[in-house]
Protein backbone atom coordinates (compact mmCIF):
# COMPACT_ATOMS: atom_id res chain seq x y z
CA UNK A 1 0.00 0.00 0.00
CA UNK A 2 2.39 2.56 1.13
CA UNK A 3 4.45 1.27 -2.01
CA UNK A 4 1.49 2.40 -4.10
CA UNK A 5 1.15 5.85 -2.61
CA UNK A 6 5.13 6.53 -3.18
CA UNK A 7 4.64 5.60 -6.43
CA UNK A 8 1.39 7.72 -7.26
CA UNK A 9 3.30 10.71 -5.49
CA UNK A 10 6.17 10.47 -7.54
CA UNK A 11 4.55 10.02 -11.20
CA UNK A 12 2.89 13.54 -9.82
CA UNK A 13 6.53 14.99 -9.64
CA UNK A 14 6.00 15.26 -5.98
CA UNK A 15 7.22 13.92 -2.43
CA UNK A 16 4.38 13.17 0.26
CA UNK A 17 2.87 12.10 3.40
CA UNK A 18 -0.18 11.34 4.61
CA UNK A 19 -2.40 10.22 7.21
CA UNK A 20 -5.71 7.98 6.61
CA UNK A 21 -7.95 7.32 9.68
CA UNK A 22 -11.09 5.80 10.40
CA UNK A 23 -13.66 7.82 12.53
CA UNK A 24 -15.32 4.61 13.11
CA UNK A 25 -12.44 2.18 14.71
CA UNK A 26 -8.90 4.64 14.47
CA UNK A 27 -7.80 2.25 11.71
CA UNK A 28 -5.51 3.95 9.38
CA UNK A 29 -3.25 3.85 6.51
CA UNK A 30 0.01 6.12 6.83
CA UNK A 31 2.89 7.05 5.25
CA UNK A 32 5.31 9.31 7.14
CA UNK A 33 2.55 10.55 9.23
CA UNK A 34 4.71 11.46 12.45
CA UNK A 35 7.02 14.12 10.42
CA UNK A 36 7.00 17.69 11.05
CA UNK A 37 5.29 19.58 7.50
CA UNK A 38 4.32 22.81 6.58
CA UNK A 39 0.36 23.62 7.38
CA UNK A 40 0.18 26.64 5.05
CA UNK A 41 -3.43 27.47 4.68
CA UNK A 42 -4.43 24.27 6.34
CA UNK A 43 -3.82 26.24 9.40
CA UNK A 44 -6.98 28.24 9.05
CA UNK A 45 -9.17 24.92 10.24
CA UNK A 46 -7.44 25.86 13.74
CA UNK A 47 -7.78 29.65 13.19
CA UNK A 48 -11.93 29.05 12.58
CA UNK A 49 -12.04 26.91 15.19
CA UNK A 50 -10.76 29.03 17.73
CA UNK A 51 -13.25 31.64 16.34
CA UNK A 52 -16.35 29.57 16.71
CA UNK A 53 -15.70 28.29 19.89
CA UNK A 54 -15.26 32.19 21.20
CA UNK A 55 -18.75 32.69 19.43
CA UNK A 56 -20.26 30.03 21.36
CA UNK A 57 -19.03 30.67 24.67
CA UNK A 58 -19.93 34.27 23.69
CA UNK A 59 -16.70 35.84 23.77
CA UNK A 60 -17.02 37.60 20.39
CA UNK A 61 -20.28 38.76 19.27
CA UNK A 62 -20.06 37.07 15.54
CA UNK A 63 -22.58 39.56 14.17
CA UNK A 64 -20.74 42.22 15.04
CA UNK A 65 -19.22 44.55 12.15
CA UNK A 66 -15.74 44.48 11.19
CA UNK A 67 -13.96 47.15 9.21
CA UNK A 68 -11.19 46.32 6.56
CA UNK A 69 -9.30 48.74 5.92
CA UNK A 70 -7.33 49.33 2.54
CA UNK A 71 -3.98 50.32 4.63
CA UNK A 72 -1.85 47.47 6.01
CA UNK A 73 -3.54 44.77 3.93
CA UNK A 74 -2.36 41.32 4.09
CA UNK A 75 -1.68 40.06 0.35
CA UNK A 76 -3.41 37.23 -0.76
CA UNK A 77 -4.62 35.96 -4.37
CA UNK A 78 -8.55 36.04 -3.91
CA UNK A 79 -11.33 37.92 -1.71
CA UNK A 80 -10.66 40.94 0.65
CA UNK A 81 -6.79 41.06 0.35
CA UNK A 82 -7.78 42.12 -3.51
CA UNK A 83 -9.81 45.28 -2.12
CA UNK A 84 -9.06 48.84 -3.39
CA UNK A 85 -11.26 49.84 -0.45
CA UNK A 86 -12.80 49.84 2.81
CA UNK A 87 -14.82 46.61 3.76
CA UNK A 88 -17.26 45.60 6.79
CA UNK A 89 -17.75 41.81 7.16
CA UNK A 90 -18.94 40.24 10.34
CA UNK A 91 -16.97 38.29 12.26
CA UNK A 92 -18.61 34.96 11.19
CA UNK A 93 -18.26 36.26 7.58
CA UNK A 94 -15.00 36.08 7.73
CA UNK A 95 -14.14 32.61 9.02
CA UNK A 96 -17.03 31.61 6.06
CA UNK A 97 -14.58 33.93 3.86
CA UNK A 98 -11.42 31.79 5.46
CA UNK A 99 -12.22 28.52 4.91
CA UNK A 100 -14.20 28.40 1.18
CA UNK A 101 -11.87 30.59 -0.08
CA UNK A 102 -8.33 30.79 1.88
CA UNK A 103 -9.22 34.68 1.98
CA UNK A 104 -5.23 35.93 4.01
CA UNK A 105 -6.86 39.34 5.03
CA UNK A 106 -10.07 37.49 6.66
CA UNK A 107 -7.32 35.32 8.15
CA UNK A 108 -5.80 38.03 9.75
CA UNK A 109 -8.38 39.85 11.09
CA UNK A 110 -9.50 37.13 13.16
CA UNK A 111 -5.88 36.25 14.18
CA UNK A 112 -5.51 40.66 15.36
CA UNK A 113 -8.74 39.45 17.38
CA UNK A 114 -7.81 36.65 19.58
CA UNK A 115 -4.40 36.16 18.74
CA UNK A 116 -1.82 33.36 17.84
CA UNK A 117 -0.79 32.30 21.41
CA UNK A 118 -4.73 31.81 21.55
CA UNK A 119 -4.73 28.92 18.26
CA UNK A 120 -1.42 27.49 20.02
CA UNK A 121 -2.81 27.16 23.68
CA UNK A 122 -6.15 25.20 21.84
CA UNK A 123 -3.99 23.28 20.34
CA UNK A 124 -2.12 22.52 23.61
CA UNK A 125 -5.01 21.63 25.48
CA UNK A 126 -6.51 19.26 22.81
CA UNK A 127 -3.12 17.18 22.76
CA UNK A 128 -1.53 18.42 19.32
CA UNK A 129 2.13 19.05 20.92
CA UNK A 130 3.77 19.10 17.39
CA UNK A 131 0.76 21.57 16.13
CA UNK A 132 2.37 25.27 16.34
CA UNK A 133 1.62 28.69 14.46
CA UNK A 134 3.99 30.48 13.89
CA UNK A 135 2.45 34.02 13.03
CA UNK A 136 -0.10 35.64 11.26
CA UNK A 137 -0.07 35.59 7.61
CA UNK A 138 1.37 38.98 6.93
CA UNK A 139 4.35 38.40 9.30
CA UNK A 140 4.76 35.19 7.42
CA UNK A 141 4.81 36.61 4.20
CA UNK A 142 7.35 39.76 5.38
CA UNK A 143 9.74 37.14 7.13
CA UNK A 144 9.92 35.67 3.65
CA UNK A 145 10.68 39.06 1.89
CA UNK A 146 13.52 39.63 4.11
CA UNK A 147 14.85 35.85 3.72
CA UNK A 148 15.11 36.54 -0.20
CA UNK A 149 17.09 39.97 0.29
CA UNK A 150 14.35 42.63 0.74
CA UNK A 151 12.76 44.87 3.28
CA UNK A 152 9.48 42.90 3.38
CA UNK A 153 7.47 41.07 1.15
CA UNK A 154 5.79 44.09 -0.86
CA UNK A 155 9.36 44.90 -1.34
CA UNK A 156 10.06 41.67 -2.87
CA UNK A 157 6.96 41.55 -4.87
CA UNK A 158 7.80 45.54 -5.95
CA UNK A 159 11.34 43.83 -7.23
CA UNK A 160 9.95 40.65 -8.97
CA UNK A 161 7.46 42.65 -11.14
CA UNK A 162 10.40 44.39 -12.65
CA UNK A 163 13.13 41.42 -12.45
CA UNK A 164 13.54 39.58 -16.13
CA UNK A 165 13.61 35.75 -16.10
CA UNK A 166 17.44 35.15 -15.03
CA UNK A 167 17.12 37.43 -12.03
CA UNK A 168 14.48 35.20 -10.97
CA UNK A 169 17.02 31.87 -10.64
CA UNK A 170 18.92 33.05 -7.33
CA UNK A 171 15.53 33.58 -5.55
CA UNK A 172 13.86 30.58 -6.69
CA UNK A 173 17.01 29.09 -4.65
CA UNK A 174 16.81 31.17 -1.78
CA UNK A 175 13.28 30.37 -1.30
CA UNK A 176 13.66 26.62 -0.81
CA UNK A 177 15.18 28.04 2.57
CA UNK A 178 13.05 30.37 3.63
CA UNK A 179 11.73 29.75 7.40
CA UNK A 180 8.43 29.24 6.26
CA UNK A 181 9.18 26.37 3.99
CA UNK A 182 11.33 24.70 6.97
CA UNK A 183 8.67 22.41 8.84
CA UNK A 184 10.64 22.67 11.64
CA UNK A 185 10.38 26.43 12.26
CA UNK A 186 7.07 27.72 10.20
CA UNK A 187 3.72 27.09 10.81
CA UNK A 188 3.33 23.37 11.41
CA UNK A 189 2.12 20.44 12.36
CA UNK A 190 2.39 16.45 11.39
CA UNK A 191 -0.07 14.44 9.72
CA UNK A 192 -1.67 12.39 12.27
CA UNK A 193 -2.19 15.10 14.55
CA UNK A 194 -4.12 17.07 11.44
CA UNK A 195 -6.05 13.95 11.54
CA UNK A 196 -6.76 13.70 14.90
CA UNK A 197 -7.81 17.63 15.16
CA UNK A 198 -10.68 16.46 12.21
CA UNK A 199 -11.74 13.66 14.78
CA UNK A 200 -12.03 15.68 17.47
CA UNK A 201 -14.47 18.27 15.26
CA UNK A 202 -16.14 15.48 13.71
CA UNK A 203 -16.83 14.17 17.09
CA UNK A 204 -17.87 17.53 18.69
CA UNK A 205 -14.56 17.17 21.28
CA UNK A 206 -12.56 19.90 20.18
CA UNK A 207 -14.59 22.94 21.94
CA UNK A 208 -18.56 23.59 21.82
CA UNK A 209 -21.01 21.08 19.89
CA UNK A 210 -22.02 24.67 17.89
CA UNK A 211 -18.51 25.46 16.94
CA UNK A 212 -17.75 22.43 15.86
CA UNK A 213 -21.02 21.86 13.62
CA UNK A 214 -20.13 25.26 12.37
CA UNK A 215 -16.20 24.46 11.13
CA UNK A 216 -17.78 21.46 9.43
CA UNK A 217 -20.63 23.03 7.88
CA UNK A 218 -18.23 25.77 6.39
CA UNK A 219 -15.52 23.40 5.89
CA UNK A 220 -17.66 20.88 3.60
CA UNK A 221 -18.60 24.56 0.96
CA UNK A 222 -14.43 25.15 0.66
CA UNK A 223 -14.37 25.86 -3.16
CA UNK A 224 -11.52 24.00 -4.18
CA UNK A 225 -12.44 20.66 -5.15
CA UNK A 226 -9.48 19.65 -7.28
CA UNK A 227 -7.65 18.11 -3.98
CA UNK A 228 -9.45 15.35 -2.72
CA UNK A 229 -12.81 15.56 -3.84
CA UNK A 230 -11.47 14.85 -7.10
CA UNK A 231 -11.26 11.08 -6.33
CA UNK A 232 -15.21 10.92 -5.10
CA UNK A 233 -18.62 11.55 -6.27
CA UNK A 234 -21.90 12.17 -5.37
CA UNK A 235 -23.04 10.87 -2.92
CA UNK A 236 -19.58 10.75 -1.47
CA UNK A 237 -19.41 14.29 0.59
CA UNK A 238 -16.10 15.90 1.61
CA UNK A 239 -15.77 18.72 3.87
CA UNK A 240 -11.48 19.74 3.73
CA UNK A 241 -9.80 22.79 3.56
CA UNK A 242 -6.43 23.33 1.40
CA UNK A 243 -3.32 25.02 1.63
CA UNK A 244 -0.68 26.26 -0.84
CA UNK A 245 2.40 27.83 -0.80
CA UNK A 246 5.30 29.42 -3.59
CA UNK A 247 4.06 26.36 -5.69
CA UNK A 248 6.30 24.65 -3.54
CA UNK A 249 3.65 23.47 -0.57
CA UNK A 250 0.33 21.86 -1.50
CA UNK A 251 -1.69 19.81 1.17
CA UNK A 252 -4.95 19.25 2.37
CA UNK A 253 -7.16 18.07 5.04
CA UNK A 254 -10.70 17.04 5.44
CA UNK A 255 -13.45 13.96 6.36
CA UNK A 256 -14.96 11.70 3.63
CA UNK A 257 -18.16 10.90 4.70
CA UNK A 258 -19.83 8.03 2.71
CA UNK A 259 -23.75 7.07 2.47
CA UNK A 260 -23.49 4.01 4.97
CA UNK A 261 -22.18 6.59 7.59
CA UNK A 262 -18.16 5.73 7.21
CA UNK A 263 -16.10 8.97 7.63
CA UNK A 264 -12.37 9.09 7.19
CA UNK A 265 -10.20 11.94 7.95
CA UNK A 266 -7.59 12.66 5.50
CA UNK A 267 -4.39 14.90 5.79
CA UNK A 268 -2.24 14.92 3.14
CA UNK A 269 0.82 17.24 2.46
CA UNK A 270 3.41 17.71 -0.49
CA UNK A 271 6.09 19.41 -1.88
CA UNK A 272 6.98 19.78 -5.65
CA UNK A 273 9.66 18.92 -7.38
CA UNK A 274 11.41 21.82 -9.70
CA UNK A 275 9.41 21.30 -13.15
CA UNK A 276 6.32 19.53 -11.77
CA UNK A 277 3.03 20.05 -12.85
CA UNK A 278 0.43 21.40 -10.30
CA UNK A 279 -2.39 19.76 -11.41
CA UNK A 280 -0.53 16.22 -11.11
CA UNK A 281 0.48 17.21 -7.84
CA UNK A 282 -3.68 18.06 -7.08
CA UNK A 283 -4.98 14.93 -8.07
CA UNK A 284 -2.33 12.72 -6.68
CA UNK A 285 -3.80 14.22 -3.49
CA UNK A 286 -7.35 12.80 -4.33
CA UNK A 287 -5.73 9.52 -6.03
CA UNK A 288 -3.69 9.03 -2.67
CA UNK A 289 -6.61 9.61 -0.41
CA UNK A 290 -9.21 7.34 -2.59
CA UNK A 291 -6.74 4.68 -2.46
CA UNK A 292 -6.08 4.97 1.29
CA UNK A 293 -10.40 5.13 1.75
CA UNK A 294 -10.56 2.07 -0.58
CA UNK A 295 -8.50 -0.19 1.60
CA UNK A 296 -10.04 1.05 5.38
CA UNK A 297 -13.20 0.34 3.59
CA UNK A 298 -12.42 -3.32 2.85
Amino acid sequence: MTDDIREIFERAGCTGVLCVRSLQDDAEVALGADGPVVLASVSKVQIALEAETWFAEGRLDPREPVRLTGADRTPGPVGTSLFSDEAVVSWRDLVVLMLTISDNLATDALLGRFGVEAVNRTAARLGLSATVLDSDLRTMLDSVGRDLGHADWAAASAWAAGAGPEEHARPDELLLGCRALDPERGTRSTPREMTELLRLIWTDRAGPAEACARVRTVMARQLTRHRIASAFRPPVQVAAKSGSLFGVVRNEIGVVTHPDGGQYAAAVFTRARPGSDEAAVNRAIGAVTALAVATLRG
